[in-house]
C-alpha cells in the first residue's frame, strides 16, 4: 500500500519568552547540552585531558539557516540484500544476538569498508534486529566527510533544526557533555528520571530509517543506551486492539525542541514543523508492522478528543517503556558504532554517572520514506 499525502504544518517563528524552567517541566524531556568549557575540552586545562577528536566538537551556527525540507523519493537498500548475508558477515565474524528479538552484537569485520551488497545486507540485518552494535571499528578515525559518504548511501542526511555539529559539518548530529559539565543537575531538580524514549525528529515528514551513532569518548561506566522493538510491542497487543490502532494517525510536533532551543538561547536552524504519521506504521524491507508513537515528540491522535487522545498515548508510552522483555540495552565501548532502524524502534540515552567524564558521540542520520500503513491482518 502506497503512502498517503501526508500535509506538513509549517510552524511560523516562535516570538517566545519561554523560560528554561518552564521547558524542564513541559512534556519534552531537553537533555542536550548547549555550551562547553573550550579549555577543557581542547585540552588547554592544567590536570584534565581534552576530547580525544576535538575536530568533533560541537559548534552552534547561528549563520545556519535551511529553508523547509523538499520531499524526496527513498531508495531503501534492504530491498536488493542477500538474506544470508555473505558480504556482511563472512565466515569468522563473531555475531552474538542480545535479545531473542532485538539487539545483536558483531565484530570482526570493518563496516567503513563494506562494498554495496555489504551495505544492502547492512539495511537488511538493522531492519531484522533493529539494532546492530559493531565492535572495534575505524569510524571515529575517518575523515568526517568519508563518514557522510558512507552514511550518506542509506538516505539523504537529515541537519538537525537545533543540535551542535562539528565545524563546516551540520549533518553531523552531536551528542557531548564534556568533561566537569554538571548543567543536568538543573535537569533533575524537577525529573526523577532521564530516560526519554523517543525514535529520532520523527515530527519530519520523512524520519530517519537506518541511523548511524559511533562513540567518541565515553564515561568509564554508564552512559548506555536503551532500545524497545516497537514491532514486538505491536505483537504483544491483543488482535482486537491492533486492529483498532489501524487507520488512526497522530501528530509530531518539531516545535518543542525549537522552543527548548531558544529558551536557553541556542540556534534554529530550519522552522519548526508538525506532520501527522499512522500509529502504525509498515517497514518496507521486512513488512513487519510497528507502533509509531512517542513521548518526546508525538502530541495528540487525529479525531479523538483530547482526554481520549491522552488516554490512548499514554498506554501505548507505557506498554512500550515498560516492556523490559522486548527491549535492549547497549554498553558503549571504544570503537563502537551502533547501527539501528528508528522506524522500528525507540531509544533513550541515560544520563546516570556521576563524576563528570566525558560523554561525545556523533550521529549520522539519512532520512527514509515518509511513513505508510498496511491493512490489518488478524
Amino acid at each position: 500500500m502506497a503512502p498517503s499525502a501526508i500535509e506538513t504544518i509549517t510552524v511560523p517563528e516562535v516570538t517566545t519568552t519561554l523560560k528554561l524552567q518552564a521547558v524542564l517541566k513541559s512534556q519534552y524531556k531537553e537533555l542536550a547540552a548547549t555550551k562547553f568549557d573550550a579549555e577543557t575540552e581542547t585540552g588547554k586545562k592544567s590536570g584534565v585531558q581534552g576530547a580525544k577528536y576535538p575536530h568533533y566538537l560541537p559548534t552552534w551556527n547561528r549563520e545556519q539557516k535551511y529553508p523547509p525540507l523538499e520531499p524526496f523519493e527513498h531508495v531503501e537498500h534492504g530491498k536488493d540484500a542477500d538474506p544470508s548475508f555473505p558480504n556482511l558477515l563472512p565466515e569468522g565474524t563473531s555475531v552474538t544476538h542480545l535479545t531473542p528479538s532485538i539487539g545483536t552484537e558483531v565484530s570482526g569485520i570493518q563496516l567503513s569498508t563494506l562494498s554495496s551488497a555489504g551495505k544492502d545486507e547492512l539495511a537488511r540485518l538493522v531492519a531484522e534486529r533493529k539494532v546492530v552494535a559493531f565492535r572495534n571499528q575505524d569510524f571515529a578515525d575517518l575523515a568526517i566527510d568519508k563518514a557522510l559518504g558512507f552514511g550518506g548511501y542509506f538516505g539523504r542526511h537529515h541537519i538537525h533544526p537545533t543540535s551542535g555539529s562539528p565545524e563546516g559539518f551540520p549533518e553531523i548530529h552531536l551528542v557531548h557533555r564534556g568533561a566537569g559539565d554538571n548543567s543536568v543537575d538543573a535537569f533533575f531538580a524537577n525529573r526523577t528520571s532521564s530516560v526519554a524514549w523517543h525514535s529520532d525528529v520523527s515530527y519530519e515528514q520523512q524520519p530517519p530509517g537506518t541511523t548511524f551513532l559511533y562513540i567518541l569518548d565515553k564515561p568509564e561506566t554508564g552512559g548506555d543506551t536503551l532500545f524497545v522493538d516497537a514491532v514486538e510491542a505491536y505483537n504483544r497487543l491483543s488482535p482486537l486492539f491492533q486492529q483498532r490502532l489501524h487507520g488512526l494517525k497522530a501528530t509530531h510536533s518539531g516545535i518543542e525542541q525549537v522552543n527548548a532551543s531558544a529558551a536557553r538561547g541556542s540556534i534554529k536552524r530550519r522552522e519548526p514543523v508538525v506532520n501527522e504519521h499512522p500509529i502504525v506504521r509498515t517497514h518496507p524491507v521486512t513488512g513487519e508492522k510497528a507502533l509509531y508513537v512517542n513521548p518526546q515528540f508525538t502530541r495528540d491522535i487525529v479525531g479523538l478528543k483530547k482526554e481520549e487522545s491522552d488516554a490512548l498515548l499514554k498506554f501505548l508510552y507505557d506498554h512500550l517503556a515498560y516492556g523490559a522483555d522486548f527491549q535492549a540495552r547497549v554498553k558503549w565501548a571504544e570503537g563502537t558504532v551502533v547501527v539501528w532502524d528508528n522506524r522500528v524502534t525507540q531509544h533513550s540515552a541515560l544520563i546516570d554517572w556521576k563524576n563528570g567524564q566525558r560523554r561525545h558521540l556523533a550521529r549520522i542520520t539519512p532520512q527514509a520514506e515518509r511513513p505508510f500503513e498496511t491493512p490489518f491482518q488478524g
